[in-house]
């Protein structure tokens, strides 16, 4: 039986190219997606091609905590085990302060921590049973917030310190460890910075690729069994490098 990985929010963007990088490892992979069916199925087709009845997709919205649950004990039924776990699912929009509401209040922070959570709660007994692993996707401005989306920040923030708390109660059966991404593919929403200036404030001067992120999530998962608690940058050293107003 090969090893299965789930990955939240893997129809489209960074998630998509997580779950291929895992897929082509040789794992199955459990494809997450909310509204966009059409283009979870098309990956899933794509990847059944190359190998059949190795993905398969799973819909649920990560707000509601029942969903969540369900999403878990789904994930398991399906090819009874997981061996990875990558939250990678995310809202992101601004909130100014004078603007911010409950509605927001709850979209950054189930989607982006309670979910996490409640799937690592659910699923920590399969994982710990096959020497797992737990990627979280975080960002750098859980440690530098953005001007104008501290929801967003502080939950991300609150991802961060869950990933360095669970490592020493996943262990010693799994492991626990983040990316925090930076410049790489540049958000759809169009107030979240100058694009020129946030590359700029890189020390290697360009955007990175999903390509970067889905191979540190390998790494993390697959290649570093000494490695947990851990989140690892991956932002062209824009972290280190800029000390101005992100």
């Amino acid at each position: 039986m090969n090893a299965v990985a789930l990955v939240t929010g893997a129809a489209r963007r960074i998630g998509a190219v997580i779950a291929e990088h895992l897929h082509q490892r040789g794992l199955n992979v459990l494809l997450h997606c909310r509204h966009s069916t059409a283009e979870a199925d098309a990956l899933a087709a794509r990847l059944n091609q190359l190998r059949p009845d190795s993905a398969r997709v799973l819909s649920a919205d990560l707000c509601d905590p029942h969903a969540v649950r369900r999403l878990a004990t789904e994930a398991l039924a399906q090819w009874g085990r997981l061996d990875v776990l990558v939250n990678n699912a995310s809202s992101f929009y601004a909130t100014p302060l004078a603007a911010a509401n409950d509605e927001d209040w709850d979209a950054l922070v189930h989607s982006n921590l309670r979910a996490p959570f409640l799937l690592i709660q659910a699923l920590a007994p399969a994982l710990q049973a096959q020497q797992g692993a737990v990627v979280n996707i975080i960002d750098i401005y859980a440690e530098k917030p953005l001007t104008g989306f501290s929801l967003y920040c502080a939950a991300k923030a609150g991802l961060a310190a869950l990933t360095k708390g669970l490592a020493r109660e996943l262990g010693p059966a799994a492991r626990i460890n983040g990316v925090a991404p930076g410049p790489i593919l540049w958000p759809e929403q169009a107030d979240s910075g100058d694009p020129d200036a946030i590359i700029a404030s890189t020390a290697l001067q360009r955007a990175g690729a999903p390509d970067d992120i889905a191979g540190a999530v390998c790494w993390l998962a697959l290649d570093a069994p000494y490695v947990t608690g851990q989140i690892l940058a991956v932002d062209g050293g824009r972290s280190q490098v800029y000390h101005g107003a992100f």
